[in-house]
Protein backbone atom coordinates (compact mmCIF):
# COMPACT_ATOMS: atom_id res chain seq x y z
CA UNK A 1 0.00 0.00 0.00
CA UNK A 2 1.19 3.42 -1.25
CA UNK A 3 -0.60 6.49 0.78
CA UNK A 4 0.81 10.20 -0.84
CA UNK A 5 -1.59 13.31 0.04
CA UNK A 6 -0.52 16.46 -2.24
CA UNK A 7 -2.27 19.67 -2.86
CA UNK A 8 -5.45 17.76 -1.04
CA UNK A 9 -5.23 14.73 -3.43
CA UNK A 10 -5.03 11.50 -1.62
CA UNK A 11 -3.79 8.87 -4.03
CA UNK A 12 -3.64 4.61 -2.23
CA UNK A 13 -2.73 1.60 -3.82
CA UNK A 14 -3.43 -1.80 -3.74
CA UNK A 15 -2.32 -4.22 -6.05
CA UNK A 16 -3.00 -7.58 -6.45
CA UNK A 17 -0.37 -10.54 -7.31
CA UNK A 18 1.24 -10.32 -10.09
CA UNK A 19 4.13 -8.72 -12.12
CA UNK A 20 3.62 -5.28 -10.58
CA UNK A 21 6.24 -3.17 -7.97
CA UNK A 22 4.00 -2.65 -5.25
CA UNK A 23 6.49 0.81 -4.10
CA UNK A 24 5.09 2.71 -6.27
CA UNK A 25 5.32 6.86 -5.51
CA UNK A 26 3.12 10.01 -6.06
CA UNK A 27 3.78 12.51 -8.56
CA UNK A 28 2.10 15.71 -9.61
CA UNK A 29 2.25 17.52 -13.08
CA UNK A 30 0.74 20.22 -15.32
CA UNK A 31 -0.87 19.63 -18.57
CA UNK A 32 -1.17 22.94 -20.80
CA UNK A 33 -3.66 22.89 -23.32
CA UNK A 34 -2.75 24.55 -26.58
CA UNK A 35 -5.87 26.75 -27.65
CA UNK A 36 -9.61 26.74 -25.52
CA UNK A 37 -9.67 23.88 -23.09
CA UNK A 38 -12.35 23.90 -20.47
CA UNK A 39 -11.62 20.88 -17.69
CA UNK A 40 -15.67 21.97 -16.04
CA UNK A 41 -17.22 20.74 -19.62
CA UNK A 42 -15.03 17.41 -19.50
CA UNK A 43 -16.40 17.03 -15.62
CA UNK A 44 -19.91 17.25 -16.88
CA UNK A 45 -19.10 15.00 -19.85
CA UNK A 46 -17.24 12.13 -18.22
CA UNK A 47 -20.42 12.45 -15.69
CA UNK A 48 -22.77 11.29 -18.17
CA UNK A 49 -20.84 8.83 -19.88
CA UNK A 50 -21.23 5.73 -19.90
CA UNK A 51 -17.97 4.23 -20.16
CA UNK A 52 -17.46 6.32 -17.40
CA UNK A 53 -20.35 5.89 -15.26
CA UNK A 54 -18.42 3.80 -12.37
CA UNK A 55 -16.45 6.99 -11.31
CA UNK A 56 -17.17 9.28 -8.75
CA UNK A 57 -17.40 12.86 -8.85
CA UNK A 58 -17.56 15.88 -6.74
CA UNK A 59 -17.71 18.19 -9.39
CA UNK A 60 -14.29 19.50 -9.20
CA UNK A 61 -11.88 16.37 -9.27
CA UNK A 62 -11.80 13.27 -11.86
CA UNK A 63 -10.23 10.20 -10.44
CA UNK A 64 -9.60 7.37 -12.46
CA UNK A 65 -7.11 4.55 -13.07
CA UNK A 66 -6.22 2.23 -15.74
CA UNK A 67 -3.16 0.30 -16.82
CA UNK A 68 -0.63 2.41 -18.77
CA UNK A 69 -0.87 1.00 -21.84
CA UNK A 70 3.28 2.00 -22.23
CA UNK A 71 4.18 -1.05 -19.78
CA UNK A 72 0.72 -2.55 -18.97
CA UNK A 73 1.04 -1.44 -15.03
CA UNK A 74 -1.94 -0.24 -13.14
CA UNK A 75 -1.70 3.66 -11.77
CA UNK A 76 -3.89 5.95 -10.34
CA UNK A 77 -4.90 9.43 -11.82
CA UNK A 78 -6.54 12.74 -10.11
CA UNK A 79 -7.26 15.55 -12.16
CA UNK A 80 -8.29 19.19 -11.03
CA UNK A 81 -8.04 22.95 -13.67
CA UNK A 82 -5.12 24.21 -13.54
CA UNK A 83 -4.50 27.92 -15.01
CA UNK A 84 -5.05 26.83 -18.80
CA UNK A 85 -5.17 23.38 -18.48
CA UNK A 86 -4.93 20.84 -15.39
CA UNK A 87 -3.54 19.69 -12.75
CA UNK A 88 -2.16 15.78 -12.52
CA UNK A 89 -1.61 13.60 -9.63
CA UNK A 90 -0.36 10.15 -10.43
CA UNK A 91 0.37 6.95 -8.35
CA UNK A 92 3.69 6.11 -9.37
CA UNK A 93 6.50 8.73 -10.98
CA UNK A 94 5.10 9.80 -13.77
CA UNK A 95 7.75 10.13 -17.29
CA UNK A 96 7.60 11.26 -20.28
CA UNK A 97 5.19 7.93 -21.69
CA UNK A 98 2.47 8.33 -18.67
CA UNK A 99 2.48 11.97 -19.10
CA UNK A 100 1.70 11.87 -22.76
CA UNK A 101 -1.13 9.24 -22.01
CA UNK A 102 -2.93 11.95 -20.00
CA UNK A 103 -2.54 14.09 -22.37
CA UNK A 104 -4.08 11.89 -25.38
CA UNK A 105 -7.14 10.93 -22.73
CA UNK A 106 -7.78 14.34 -22.55
CA UNK A 107 -6.65 16.09 -26.19
CA UNK A 108 -4.35 17.78 -24.49
CA UNK A 109 -1.90 16.45 -26.94
CA UNK A 110 -3.29 18.44 -29.68
CA UNK A 111 -2.85 22.36 -31.08
CA UNK A 112 -6.45 22.92 -31.03
CA UNK A 113 -5.89 26.42 -31.58
CA UNK A 114 -7.01 25.93 -35.01
CA UNK A 115 -10.32 24.73 -34.40
CA UNK A 116 -12.62 27.37 -33.57
CA UNK A 117 -11.78 28.64 -37.24
CA UNK A 118 -12.89 25.55 -38.55
CA UNK A 119 -16.60 26.42 -36.91
CA UNK A 120 -16.05 29.91 -38.16
CA UNK A 121 -16.09 28.68 -41.53
CA UNK A 122 -19.17 26.22 -40.77
CA UNK A 123 -22.00 27.79 -38.73
CA UNK A 124 -23.26 24.67 -37.51
CA UNK A 125 -20.29 23.30 -35.83
CA UNK A 126 -19.68 26.51 -34.51
CA UNK A 127 -23.29 26.93 -32.94
CA UNK A 128 -22.04 23.42 -31.29
CA UNK A 129 -18.81 24.46 -30.32
CA UNK A 130 -20.75 27.95 -29.04
CA UNK A 131 -23.28 25.96 -26.81
CA UNK A 132 -20.29 23.55 -25.53
CA UNK A 133 -16.80 26.39 -25.40
CA UNK A 134 -13.93 24.48 -24.33
CA UNK A 135 -15.28 20.83 -24.79
CA UNK A 136 -12.86 18.61 -26.12
CA UNK A 137 -12.61 14.77 -27.07
CA UNK A 138 -12.57 12.70 -23.82
CA UNK A 139 -11.15 8.90 -24.82
CA UNK A 140 -10.70 5.64 -23.27
CA UNK A 141 -8.13 5.50 -21.01
CA UNK A 142 -6.67 2.57 -24.21
CA UNK A 143 -7.26 1.80 -27.48
CA UNK A 144 -6.99 -1.72 -26.29
CA UNK A 145 -10.15 -0.78 -23.12
CA UNK A 146 -11.74 0.98 -26.24
CA UNK A 147 -11.66 -2.27 -28.21
CA UNK A 148 -12.96 -4.27 -25.35
CA UNK A 149 -15.99 -1.68 -25.03
CA UNK A 150 -16.77 -1.81 -28.73
CA UNK A 151 -17.18 -5.63 -28.52
CA UNK A 152 -19.22 -5.75 -25.39
CA UNK A 153 -21.22 -3.12 -26.09
CA UNK A 154 -22.53 -5.15 -29.56
CA UNK A 155 -26.28 -5.95 -29.57
CA UNK A 156 -26.48 -4.30 -25.84
CA UNK A 157 -27.38 -1.02 -24.50
CA UNK A 158 -24.68 1.05 -23.08
CA UNK A 159 -25.61 0.97 -19.80
CA UNK A 160 -25.53 -2.70 -19.76
CA UNK A 161 -22.00 -2.83 -21.11
CA UNK A 162 -20.53 -0.87 -18.40
CA UNK A 163 -22.03 -2.83 -15.61
CA UNK A 164 -20.42 -5.80 -17.91
CA UNK A 165 -16.97 -4.10 -18.49
CA UNK A 166 -17.10 -2.85 -14.35
CA UNK A 167 -17.30 -6.79 -13.43
CA UNK A 168 -14.37 -7.96 -15.50
CA UNK A 169 -12.39 -4.95 -13.95
CA UNK A 170 -13.40 -6.65 -10.66
CA UNK A 171 -12.60 -9.90 -11.12
CA UNK A 172 -9.03 -9.58 -12.67
CA UNK A 173 -8.05 -6.53 -12.03
CA UNK A 174 -5.91 -4.44 -9.69
CA UNK A 175 -7.65 -2.20 -7.30
CA UNK A 176 -6.21 1.60 -6.70
CA UNK A 177 -7.77 3.94 -4.22
CA UNK A 178 -7.90 7.45 -5.12
CA UNK A 179 -9.10 10.25 -2.40
CA UNK A 180 -10.74 6.57 -0.36
CA UNK A 181 -12.72 5.59 -3.02
CA UNK A 182 -11.38 2.19 -4.20
CA UNK A 183 -11.23 2.11 -8.01
CA UNK A 184 -11.11 -1.72 -10.11
CA UNK A 185 -8.81 -1.28 -12.88
CA UNK A 186 -9.57 -2.84 -15.96
CA UNK A 187 -6.96 -5.49 -16.79
CA UNK A 188 -4.10 -5.83 -19.16
CA UNK A 189 -4.22 -7.40 -22.06
CA UNK A 190 -1.43 -10.31 -21.18
CA UNK A 191 -4.78 -10.98 -18.15
CA UNK A 192 -7.37 -11.80 -20.52
CA UNK A 193 -5.52 -13.56 -23.54
CA UNK A 194 -6.19 -16.93 -22.02
CA UNK A 195 -8.96 -15.95 -19.33
CA UNK A 196 -12.25 -17.41 -18.89
CA UNK A 197 -15.23 -16.65 -17.35
CA UNK A 198 -15.72 -13.30 -18.61
CA UNK A 199 -18.99 -13.53 -18.06
CA UNK A 200 -19.70 -12.67 -22.13
CA UNK A 201 -20.69 -14.89 -24.79
CA UNK A 202 -18.06 -17.26 -25.84
CA UNK A 203 -17.91 -15.38 -29.15
CA UNK A 204 -17.18 -12.08 -27.55
CA UNK A 205 -14.62 -13.60 -25.24
CA UNK A 206 -13.15 -15.46 -28.24
CA UNK A 207 -12.55 -11.54 -30.06
CA UNK A 208 -11.55 -10.20 -26.68
CA UNK A 209 -8.43 -13.13 -26.48
CA UNK A 210 -7.76 -11.48 -30.01
CA UNK A 211 -7.35 -7.97 -29.10
CA UNK A 212 -5.58 -8.93 -26.27
CA UNK A 213 -3.02 -10.33 -29.04
CA UNK A 214 -3.18 -7.80 -31.16
CA UNK A 215 -2.33 -5.11 -28.40
CA UNK A 216 0.55 -6.87 -26.89
CA UNK A 217 1.52 -7.23 -30.67
CA UNK A 218 1.41 -3.70 -31.07
CA UNK A 219 -1.30 -2.82 -33.29
CA UNK A 220 -4.21 -2.00 -31.09
CA UNK A 221 -1.94 0.57 -29.57
CA UNK A 222 -2.16 4.80 -29.29
CA UNK A 223 1.41 4.97 -30.57
CA UNK A 224 0.72 2.30 -34.12
CA UNK A 225 -2.36 3.77 -34.84
CA UNK A 226 -1.90 7.70 -34.98
CA UNK A 227 1.39 6.83 -36.93
CA UNK A 228 -0.05 5.79 -40.07
CA UNK A 229 -2.77 7.64 -42.25
CA UNK A 230 -6.31 6.87 -40.82
CA UNK A 231 -7.57 5.34 -43.39
CA UNK A 232 -4.86 2.79 -43.15
CA UNK A 233 -5.44 2.48 -39.51
CA UNK A 234 -9.25 1.72 -39.85
CA UNK A 235 -8.61 -0.64 -42.72
CA UNK A 236 -6.14 -2.63 -40.15
CA UNK A 237 -8.74 -2.48 -37.23
CA UNK A 238 -11.13 -3.94 -39.30
CA UNK A 239 -9.23 -6.99 -39.73
CA UNK A 240 -8.85 -7.42 -36.22
CA UNK A 241 -11.62 -9.92 -34.41
CA UNK A 242 -15.30 -8.89 -34.20
CA UNK A 243 -14.18 -5.27 -35.24
CA UNK A 244 -16.08 -3.88 -37.81
CA UNK A 245 -16.40 -0.38 -39.44
CA UNK A 246 -18.17 1.07 -36.25
CA UNK A 247 -16.04 -0.40 -34.03
CA UNK A 248 -13.03 0.32 -35.87
CA UNK A 249 -13.49 4.35 -35.89
CA UNK A 250 -14.45 4.16 -32.07
CA UNK A 251 -11.23 2.67 -31.09
CA UNK A 252 -9.31 4.85 -33.48
CA UNK A 253 -11.19 7.87 -32.65
CA UNK A 254 -11.77 7.96 -29.16
CA UNK A 255 -9.37 5.71 -28.15
CA UNK A 256 -6.29 6.48 -29.89
CA UNK A 257 -7.53 10.00 -29.95
CA UNK A 258 -6.60 10.27 -33.11
CA UNK A 259 -8.01 14.02 -34.31
CA UNK A 260 -8.44 14.28 -37.83
CA UNK A 261 -10.57 10.76 -38.37
CA UNK A 262 -13.92 10.22 -39.96
CA UNK A 263 -15.45 6.82 -39.44
CA UNK A 264 -16.75 5.26 -42.74
CA UNK A 265 -19.98 3.87 -41.10
CA UNK A 266 -21.73 5.28 -38.04
CA UNK A 267 -25.16 5.33 -38.41
CA UNK A 268 -26.13 7.18 -35.52
CA UNK A 269 -23.37 10.06 -36.22
CA UNK A 270 -24.83 9.90 -39.90
CA UNK A 271 -28.98 10.90 -38.18
CA UNK A 272 -27.18 13.51 -36.63
CA UNK A 273 -25.81 14.92 -39.45
CA UNK A 274 -28.72 14.39 -41.54
CA UNK A 275 -30.98 16.72 -38.99
CA UNK A 276 -28.04 19.41 -38.79
CA UNK A 277 -27.42 20.15 -42.22
CA UNK A 278 -30.41 19.12 -43.68
CA UNK A 279 -29.58 15.95 -45.69
CA UNK A 280 -32.53 13.53 -47.18
CA UNK A 281 -32.73 10.29 -45.64
CA UNK A 282 -31.24 8.26 -48.09
CA UNK A 283 -28.26 10.68 -48.47
CA UNK A 284 -25.05 7.70 -49.21
CA UNK A 285 -21.77 7.67 -47.01
CA UNK A 286 -19.87 9.86 -49.51
CA UNK A 287 -21.78 12.67 -48.90
CA UNK A 288 -21.14 12.42 -45.09
CA UNK A 289 -17.43 12.08 -45.66
CA UNK A 290 -17.43 15.01 -48.51
CA UNK A 291 -19.00 17.18 -45.51
CA UNK A 292 -16.44 16.27 -42.92
CA UNK A 293 -13.62 17.78 -44.77
CA UNK A 294 -14.29 21.15 -44.09
CA UNK A 295 -13.63 20.11 -40.97
CA UNK A 296 -9.91 19.25 -41.27
CA UNK A 297 -7.94 18.74 -39.08
CA UNK A 298 -10.24 18.05 -36.52
CA UNK A 299 -12.61 15.85 -38.17
CA UNK A 300 -12.88 13.77 -35.03
CA UNK A 301 -13.48 16.53 -33.04
CA UNK A 302 -16.22 17.94 -34.66
CA UNK A 303 -17.53 14.27 -34.69
CA UNK A 304 -17.36 14.15 -31.30
CA UNK A 305 -19.01 17.52 -30.51
CA UNK A 306 -22.26 16.36 -32.41
CA UNK A 307 -22.65 12.66 -30.74
CA UNK A 308 -22.27 14.73 -27.43
CA UNK A 309 -24.67 17.27 -27.79
CA UNK A 310 -26.93 14.53 -27.79
CA UNK A 311 -26.01 11.93 -25.04
CA UNK A 312 -29.19 12.31 -23.19
CA UNK A 313 -30.40 9.85 -25.57
CA UNK A 314 -27.41 7.18 -25.16
CA UNK A 315 -28.52 4.84 -22.76
CA UNK A 316 -30.48 3.39 -25.70
CA UNK A 317 -28.12 3.37 -28.19
CA UNK A 318 -26.61 0.27 -28.96
CA UNK A 319 -23.45 -0.98 -31.10
CA UNK A 320 -25.15 -3.60 -33.85
CA UNK A 321 -22.01 -5.10 -35.93
CA UNK A 322 -21.25 -8.48 -35.53
CA UNK A 323 -18.60 -10.24 -37.36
Amino acid sequence: MVFTQSRGIRLRTFLRPGPYDAQMTTHGFALTARGTFDFAATLRFVEEWPAASTLPSDGRTLRFAYCAEHDWLPVGVALTAAPGGVWVETTRPAGPALRAEVARIFSLDVDGTGFAKVGRADPVLGSLQAAHPGLRPVCFWTPWEAAVWAVIVQRSSMVIAAKLKQRIAEKFGARIVVDDTEHAVFPPPVTLLDADGLGLPAQKEEWIRGLARAALDGILTSEYLRSVPPEEALAELKALPGVGPFSAGLILIRGAGAPDAFPGDEPRLFGLLREAYGLPEDAPPREFKKLAESWRPFRSWASFLFRAATYHDRETDTGQEQR
